[in-house]
């Protein structure tokens, strides 16, 4: 299991509800988006939005699951999200990604649920972008891939992997890019991996230093001396999504203090992963639809801040759409962690 990138506590969190949710018939769906900036032609793009568009109708957390199996929520949607609660007892926040010594609890803290209002960027993908918002979304994106390819390991790395770093180098104008891992989440009953259902984002600052000194040790020194980042490269596997889309802030909303280090405790070594405390003016997003010639980017970690002086990275999480149709496809994503130099 990744040190940092796919923290335990999160994943087991989201495995048990994921089992309440299904037992209520409620847990059907989960698509995880983030928002845009198009490998399209702008005529095309200006006619897939306006097209969209007009099909795109506003929606709250009072409508309920369409009886079409094959029906798309888009829009406006009000939704709960699951957002940091502390220890009881004030104390730091930990995790233990293996057992916990004889006594100790797994984790010492738990989750809040808080009704949001998360705005869809279907039609609206070029209004976001990396350096503003921490998000961005790649429509029309060119693959070699098929469905097989994502049943092996090894031929994530020998054909993906190449696809990804060459979409990194173009989207951000890096100089070098590193990938150096992926998770491969299903929301089917069963799965190891289920989608995430907590806020969260998968760095922290000093745990994404120790990343570059983890991957590159012999040029960490050097490379530190330069912007970095890390990066998430999300990807639907099995068509667009119907049930638990990813919804992901707006960077430029979320205050530094509402960021909570949480240790990710190994045998050997402790990581760091951010969880969120909900705050008020927070501006949350999704976008509807993720096909599998889209990419949604996520910027967990930027050593440089934006123009307007806010620091770059993106709190997400999936979340249970209301609107999600009874009997749609559940769904399969894909996301590879990259450190981005340059």
């Amino acid at each position: 299991m990744d040190e940092i990138g796919d923290p335990f506590w999160i994943v087991l969190s989201c495995q048990r509800e994921l089992a309440s949710y299904n037992n209520n018939n409620k847990y059907k769906d989960r698509a995880e988006m983030a928002t845009t900036t198009t490998i399209t032609s702008t005529a095309a793009a200006a006619a897939a939005a306006a097209a969209t568009q007009t099909q795109t109708p506003t929606l709250t957390a009072t409508a309920t699951a369409h009886d079409d199996a094959s029906y798309i929520p888009r829009g406006l949607v009000t939704a709960s999200l699951h957002f940091y609660k502390p220890p009881s007892d004030g104390a730091k926040p930990f995790n233990y990604v293996e057992k916990p010594p004889e006594g100790v609890p797994q984790r010492n803290f738990s989750n809040v649920e808080h009704d949001v209002q998360i705005n869809d960027i279907r039609g609206r993908e070029s209004d976001f972008t990396l350096d503003r918002h921490a998000f961005s979304a790649l429509q029309n994106v060119p693959s070699a891939t098929t469905r097989a390819t994502f049943d092996s390991d090894s031929d994530v790395k020998r054909i993906y992997y190449p696809e990804v770093e060459q979409l990194l180098l173009e989207q951000t104008g890096a100089k070098r890019v590193l990938l150096f891992d992926h998770t491969i989440r299903k929301a089917s009953p069963g799965a190891s991996r289920a989608p995430v259902t907590f806020v969260h984002i998968d760095q922290t600052d000093g745990s994404s230093r120790a990343r570059v000194f983890h991957h590159l040790p012999d040029e960490a020194a050097e490379l530190l001396q330069h912007r970095y980042r890390i990066i998430n490269v999300w990807r639907s596997l099995n068509g667009p999504v119907q049930q638990h889309p990813l919804a992901f802030a707006d960077s430029s909303s979320v205050p530094d203090d509402a960021m909570v280090g949480i240790e990710h405790r190994y045998p050997d070594r402790t990581g760091e992963t951010a969880a969120v405390r909900k705050t008020e003016g927070m501006k949350w997003w999704y976008w509807s639809g993720v096909g599998e010639g889209e990419r949604i980017l996520l910027e967990c970690f930027d050593s440089e801040s934006g123009t307007d002086g806010a620091r770059r990275r993106v709190p997400h999480t999936a979340f249970v759409d209301p609107r999600s149709p009874e009997g749609a496809r559940e769904r399969e994503s894909i996301e590879v962690r990259a450190l981005v130099f340059g």
